[in-house]
């Protein structure tokens, strides 16, 4: 048996473009791991089982992608200990299926190459082909088109999910950013994160970065107010995350909002 974390993901920048012809919106993002972790345990197995977490879809859809394309049967079970908050905007169902993907894969007696495998991951998911790659990546594309970046990793990160938050699925969220001003800008404000990236040699100057195009929170206001550099929505919602440089400042902000809802403290993670 093979057991490995899953890492929550964070968007310290997400800007949002026009459809593609594929029926995907054209994307602009900074991804950055971070230590709130699911747990998965793979063994092989006669047939393939996902337990632990009833909703999955990706793991299972991941591992029968990659037994097509090794021309083997899907034989593993794999269990899922869940930490990460579901349908928040930080990536766990991608990180699970990134997770198994790689621990499946060296089972294999001839594992498929790293091209390959993301391949795969970037059939399941947008943000899946992230957890295979190691540090802060920027997405551009559809979110699977990787560049590593070369960021600072020095400061803590306040999660909050509000309570008594309705997620609306991704595509809502999205054509909600449609129905508001869909692509308008789109170019400028690409631009403007691509020129703000250079510039962060520390913690601080993420704040710098622009805010995600896609959702939006009064809340950060409030995780501003205990003293966070930079917060804001991470993904499509409803999780917000704030920045701090200390964690017990990250630890105070913690007490003062968890009438807000659920609150983690966390830090950078640079590889799952």
């Amino acid at each position: 048996m093979s057991r490995a974390p899953a890492p929550a993901k964070i968007n310290l920048a997400l800007v949002v473009g026009p459809l593609r012809d594929d029926g995907k919106h054209e994307v602009l993002t900074v991804l950055q791991r971070i230590d709130l972790v699911d747990r998965i345990e793979l063994d092989e197995a006669p047939e393939l089982q996902v337990e632990g977490f009833e909703e999955d879809t990706l793991v299972g859809t991941a591992l029968r992608e990659l037994a097509d394309s090794a021309g083997v049967e899907a034989g593993w079970r794999v269990r899922i200990e869940k930490k990460i908050p579901v349908a928040a905007g930080l990536g766990g169902g991608s990180s699970d299926a990134a997770t198994a993907l790689r621990l499946a894969n060296q089972t294999l007696s001839e594992p498929l190459a790293t091209d390959e495998l993301s391949e795969i991951a970037a059939s399941v998911g947008a943000d899946v082909p992230f957890f295979l790659a190691d540090g802060p990546q920027l997405g551009s594309g559809d979110g699977t088109a990787l560049e590593a970046l070369d960021l600072p990793q020095d400061f803590w990160v306040f999660v909050l999910l509000p309570r008594a938050t309705v997620k609306t699925s991704t595509a809502d969220v999205y054509a909600a950013f449609d129905a508001r001003r869909g692509p308008a800008g789109w170019a400028e404000r690409r631009q403007t994160l691509l020129d703000g990236l250079p510039r962060v040699e520390r913690p601080r100057d993420l704040a710098d970065l622009p805010l995600n195009d896609l959702a939006s929170s009064p809340l950060a206001e409030e995780i501003l107010a205990t003293g966070a550099f930079r917060a804001d929505v991470s993904g499509a919602g409803p999780a917000l995350y704030g920045l701090f440089h200390q964690r017990r400042d990250a630890d105070a902000a913690r007490r003062k909002l968890r009438r807000l809802g659920r609150t983690w403290v966390a830090a950078p993670a640079w590889y799952g």
